[in-house]
């Protein structure tokens, strides 16, 4: 991989916002999933689905911390931060999109494929291709423009090539790329995970030590010469596995290769799920109805989460562990008032909540520049 696509410092901030773009564009899918789910059952695709909705909101916490670290600027507020569904993700030849959906087969597959592994060195998995609008990606192109990443692992590795690079060029000139605030960086004080230690980036190491961290909680241990390993550094099971077991309908144990689990079954009951409108929109329900000024509500409180994590990010730490990750579970309540109903003609689906901040924002005279 060459991390000349990211020459600059102006470069690889560009790139680790995009890094926080992506890892937020995931959260909504996987919320949606998560509360679709009837009360009382399909616990083992609960459980997994709430662990990995913590745990991408600690990866954008540590693309935060990183970008904070080379003295960027972190806001989750400017307009096109959450995009909108469905929205395209990185794949190796075909871009598949995501959608805020409730948990099904389709779904689950999907998840697999956002998480999907890949291997270090493999230069011929870089595709080329067209950019494709309302994708998630703002990437520095190649001379013709159209450079994407084949999965996220792949994205990150050149993040951090890019962070030696840049580092061994400014140390060169008696200088260093790590200037920003050290108050800025949320560290498990701040945020508690149970996948891994959440620590400050203020050196190479440290931005590396954070890189591999998401590297292999979401897809597992990346090695040239052989397969991603199914527990991270930490004892925990990467994304992709984690999905990988409800596919299997196994749970993967210490020991277990990559494809074979041989942990207690998983049993899934797909019929125990209210099915959603797939990428809801307001004008799905009808303005004035209880049920548009239920979804309006959650997007003006997505809108206030939103907000709590930019002041957070930008030195009032103490906002995360006292409001904005509260707040990611009190959507809870608020998706609840819409999936419990029936959408109005949809054909017996259920209602579920839209995340269109921006067209939230403009409704009420709030848009973001």
């Amino acid at each position: 991989m060459d991390s000349h696509d990211i020459a600059t410092l102006e470069s690889l901030e560009e790139h680790l916002f995009s890094a926080m773009v992506l890892e937020h564009a995931t959260l909504p899918a996987y919320l949606t999933a998560l509360y679709s789910i009837k009360p009382g059952t399909n616990q083992d695709a609960s459980n997994i689905l709430r662990v990995v909705a913590v745990e991408e909101m600690l990866h954008m916490t540590i693309a935060a911390n990183l970008l904070n670290a080379i003295g960027g600027t972190v806001n989750l507020t400017q307009t096109g931060f959450v995009p909108s569904y469905p929205t395209y993700l990185p794949d190796s030849i075909d871009d598949f999109q995501i959608h805020i959906e409730a948990f099904t087969p389709s779904a689950l597959e999907t998840f697999l494929k956002i998480e999907r592994p890949v291997y270090l060195g493999t230069v011929q998995q870089r595709v080329v291709k067209r950019r494709i609008p309302n994708h998630v990606w703002c990437l520095s192109p190649n001379k013709d423009g159209t450079t994407q990443y084949t999965t996220i692992g792949e994205f990150y590795n050149a993040i951090k090539e890019s962070f030696i690079r840049l580092e061994a060029e400014a140390q060169a000139k008696g200088s260093t790329i790590f200037t920003g605030d050290p108050a800025f960086q949320i560290t498990s004080e701040y945020y508690y995970s149970g996948g891994g230690k959440l620590f400050p980036v203020t050196n190479l190491d440290s931005a590396v030590q954070a890189i591999d961290l998401v590297i292999e909680q979401g897809e597992g241990y990346v090695d040239e010469d052989k397969p991603t390993g199914v527990f991270d550094q930490y004892g925990e099971i990467a994304h992709f596995y984690r999905f990988e077991q409800l596919r299997l309908g196994r749970y993967y144990v210490r020991g277990d290769k990559p494809g074979f689990p041989t942990g207690p079954a998983i049993e899934i009951d797909w019929d125990a799920v209210y099915l959603t409108v797939v990428d809801p929109k307001l004008a799905d329900y009808p303005e004035g109805s209880e049920l548009y000024q239920a979804a309006l509500n959650f997007n003006i409180a997505y809108a206030q989460f939103l907000a709590l994590l930019t002041e957070a990010y930008n030195g009032k730490r103490e906002l995360m562990m006292r409001a904005a990750v509260p707040a990611m579970f009190d959507f809870r309540n608020l998706m609840n008032r819409l999936i419990r109903n029936p959408a109005p003609q949809q054909h017996g689906r259920h209602a579920a909540a839209t995340f269109e901040i921006d067209a939230t924002n403009a409704i009420l005279g709030t848009a973001k520049a």
